[in-house]
């Protein structure tokens, strides 16, 4: 019988903090996030949940702790070398796209790709057909329409079969339909390709598809709802 092998988490913080001057935000906050596995984060205003994405996707380095993706340690690695990482295992949605004006619809999609030296046009335009995009292809974003944009920010995120997605109020600006649209898209996607997700919101519709729920108080994490497995 061949041994049994265990793919490390997709995504994990051990005991970080991280704060401002003399204002500590984050006291210690631990979670894992296993690939194919869709976590919600919940927490009132200030309870430091925009920090700690930011933090857990390479965009700031916390002031103790540890970040791991895909059993790779993040945060000790220099500013260029945490960029070119991210680019490949980290996919980043945010309440705004942030699409890039000037390129076009498959060239945004891209953008992760060639951060990484990974662009893939033909995966790209995959995706866009996926989300319903294929013929907005070469459409800039200015011509989009909101629901739309965040398709795009989908697709992109998703563009480089990243192990972690990182959504912060991913559907915060669309209307119920548009959002729930966008949600079934970004978490079907990232499920069938294996992704972790780590979702930022206070849409509890858009909580209730996930697997497993976590409350951020004051910057220490709570004890996690639902069936999955418990933070660590």
């Amino acid at each position: 019988m061949p041994p049994v092998t265990f793919a490390p988490p997709a995504l994990e913080a051990r005991a970080v903090v991280h704060g401002f001057g003399e204002l500590t935000v984050l006291h210690g906050v631990s979670l894992a996030v296993s690939p194919g596995e869709v976590v919600a984060l919940l927490g009132p205003s200030g309870s430091g949940k925009s920090t700690l994405l930011h933090l857990l996707g390479g965009l700031d380095v916390p002031r103790g702790g540890e970040v791991w993706w895909a059993g790779e340690r993040a945060d000790t690695l220099g500013t260029q070398a945490r960029s070119v990482r991210r680019a490949g295992r980290v996919g980043l949605i945010f309440q705004h796209h942030y699409l890039l004006e000037d390129l076009n619809v498959l060239q945004n999609v891209q953008v992760p790709g060639m951060l990484g030296a990974l662009a893939d046009g033909g995966r790209a335009l995959a995706l866009l057909e996926r989300v319903g995009l294929g013929h907005r292809a070469l459409d800039l974003p200015g011509v989009l329409s909101g629901g739309e944009r965040q398709r795009v920010a989908v697709a992109r995120a998703l563009a480089a079969r990243p192990a972690i997605v990182l959504a912060d109020e991913p559907t915060g600006s669309l209307d119920r339909a548009n959002a729930e649209r966008v949600a079934e898209l970004m978490l079907g996607l990232a499920r069938e390709q294996g992704s972790g997700v780590l979702l930022v919101t206070h849409d509890e519709h858009l909580a209730a598809h996930a697997d497993r729920t976590l409350h951020l108080l004051d910057g220490r994490m709570q004890e996690a709802v639902g069936m999955g497995a418990p933070t660590r």
